[in-house]
């Protein structure tokens, strides 16, 4: 949904920063800005900045960076119109109505209605569990150790034994068979039309981040098969990217999660006091799953079941969560099977000692790769070191690389020369990722060129934000179009605009992005600290290195997408390189240190 800009620049100025954020974090004022420990990663100390007259935040802990309807989107991981709705509503603002194609009008109509109707299915079932007819469910859960205070939080229920109770009963709410069969908790029978997909089994309400019923586990109650059914994946409901339990993980604001297997896993460890569990719906973690992961933490425990199937689940896990960038380590259970059994029986405070004591993700896979090899066999030996030296080659970091190298070859009393020499043969078959004396591609170095030009061109717009006043002394020189990054040609364009207007209003310009990636993008360029350069003279001289740097890139690439026989062209990089020249020997007024 696309909204005018004056009015979501409305809606983000009727919201003041620190009251909103006061809501979520316990802010205390400090000189002209309020400090609070960062909702968005864990920390003792207070890194969490919010500014009220520049109407933005931003964590010198992680970075994140933004104003109140970035804020909004992070913290209750809603999208843009989310946001802001939420942010319209507290401020009594009114947004228009959706204007949508017939189309598309029609599926957001059915998707509206499919959440209502889960919502309505999970009261049912909820209710159920309360009442004489859900007795066996909830003895069941009660025998399993769940307080009243668990089973309310997780939304709990009982669908009763009866072939089409739930239909009848989301059919006398109005939803038509439309809605119900989109739902797919519904069997189509010829004979019978319509029955119930779940009958005389415990529910497990699935909900997305945002608390929404998307879908629904249910444990039979006594004899049959399956034992566990979840419902299928729909428009709602996309196995891969949801994550059990997630809704109240995201709030614990711990410094992990801990993903394990079932259901009752997740619950047991919530009610002692874990509150950072999530599960991965009876899959394997998918990349899905750990880009979700990624926005609430950089370290993930993983919790599988102590057996054959949760060994792999856990090897399968690793690679994916080593390649995102975030940090794995595998609790051990011994002698229990599961976090559940654990939990009954040696209590919360061993598995904090377990937690504690978690094994690094490669020395696991390592382990669990010395089970499979007899070590006392040369052939097995062998075989051994060939699949340590393929495990090795994927770390991309070659100081951490080598760290792994010299303590595994430690270990097992391998000789680190022939190892090294091992990996670097393996690396030049293709087999891993090729690190070791590879050289160096055309394309890699293209990349840290165009890296090192998108912080140049950070830098200066950094600096016109904290001085305005020599954009004025440039503007004959500088325009939008010379930056080459998108996001930053916007950012000038917008800043550009507003200096030349006289007023600089850094959290209005966020607003104009709607994608969080690009929000934090846009709030750093706001709170990027400049080298603190004392003297006028040098400050110049600094902001002159930069100016000509992107002036450089652009005409360069200007140069290169022309055609090298055009006598314009030709022309222009004639004019262009006089330009530069005008630029090194131009005298701008800049304060330094000692004029304030």
């Amino acid at each position: 949904m696309y909204y005018p800009d004056n009015l979501v620049e409305e809606v983000r100025s009727r919201n003041d920063i620190v009251d909103v954020i006061s809501s979520y974090v316990r802010l205390q004022k400090k000189g002209s800005n309020h400090f609070g420990l960062c909702p968005f990663h864990n920390e003792k100390s207070a890194s969490f900045s919010v500014n009220q007259a520049r109407q933005m935040y931003h964590c010198f802990g992680c970075g994140k960076s933004g104003n109140v309807i970035t804020f909004i989107m992070e913290y209750e991981n809603y999208t843009f119109p989310e946001a802001l709705k939420l942010l319209a509503d507290r401020a009594g603002v009114a947004l228009p109505e959706i204007e949508y194609t017939k189309e598309a009008r029609e599926k957001d109509n059915l998707k509206a209605r499919i959440l209502e109707a889960y919502k309505e299915a999970g009261k049912y079932y909820y209710y159920q569990l309360r009442s004489d007819a859900g007795k066996r469910a909830m003895d069941y859960f009660r025998d399993r150790g769940l307080s009243d205070e668990t089973i309310n939080k997780f939304g709990l229920g009982y669908a009763v034994t009866g072939r089409n109770l739930m239909y009848r009963y989301l059919k006398s709410k109005g939803y038509d068979d439309k809605v119900l069969s989109e739902m797919r908790i519904f069997h189509m029978n010829e004979k019978e039309g319509m029955t119930d997909m779940f009958w005389n089994r415990a529910i497990f309400p699935i909900m997305d981040v945002n608390h929404r019923v998307i879908a629904f586990g249910g444990r039979v109650m006594g004899q049959g098969e399956p034992k566990y059914l979840n419902s299928p994946e729909t428009v709602v409901f996309d196995k891969g990217r949801n994550l059990y339990g997630l809704n109240h993980a995201r709030t614990a604001r711990k410094n992990n999660l801990i993903v394990c297997e079932g259901y009752m896993d997740v619950i047991a460890l919530h009610q002692a006091g874990f509150n950072q569990t999530v599960g991965a719906l009876g899959t394997a973690l998918t990349s899905g799953h750990v880009n979700l992961l990624k926005r609430y933490t950089e370290n993930v425990l993983l919790c599988y079941d102590n057996d054959g199937a949760g060994v792999k689940a856990n090897l399968r896990a690793i690679p994916i969560l080593r390649g995102a960038g975030v940090s794995a380590k595998v609790i051990n259970m011994s002698p229990y099977k599961d976090p559940d059994e654990f939990i009954k029986n040696l209590g919360p405070e061993e598995f904090e000692t377990r937690i504690r004591n978690a094994e690094n993700a490669f020395y696991y896979e390592v382990r669990m790769l010395e089970g499979v090899y007899d070590l006392k066999d040369p052939e097995g030996r062998t075989r051994f070191t060939n699949e340590l030296a393929k495990k090795l080659i994927r770390f991309e970091d070659p100081i951490e690389r080598d760290n792994y190298l010299e303590a595994i070859c430690g270990k097992y009393h391998i000789n680190i020369e022939n190892m090294s020499r091992l990996i670097g043969k393996l690396a030049a078959k293709g087999e891993g990722i090729p690190q070791y004396d590879r050289p160096r591609s055309l394309s890699a170095a293209a990349k840290d060129k165009d890296s090192g030009i998108k912080k140049v061109q950070k830098l200066l717009l950094t600096w016109l934000c904290e001085e305005p006043e020599i954009y004025k002394q440039i503007s004959g020189y500088l325009n939008a179009d010379d930056f080459t990054e998108e996001i930053y040609r916007t950012v000038a364009g917008v800043l550009f605009e507003q200096i030349d207007e006289g007023e600089v209003n850094p959290a209005g310009i966020i607003s104009r992005f709607t994608d969080e990636d690009e929000q934090n993008e846009v709030g750093s360029i706001f709170n990027t600290r400049l080298e603190m350069l004392t003297t006028p003279k040098e400050k110049e001289q600094a902001f002159k290195d930069i100016l000509i740097k992107v002036k450089s890139h652009s005409f360069d690439l200007k140069a290169r997408q022309g055609d090298p026989a055009d006598v314009e062209m030709i022309n222009r990089v004639i004019e262009n390189k006089k330009k530069l020249q005008e630029l090194k020997n131009l005298r701008l007024h800049i304060n330094g240190d000692e004029d304030k």
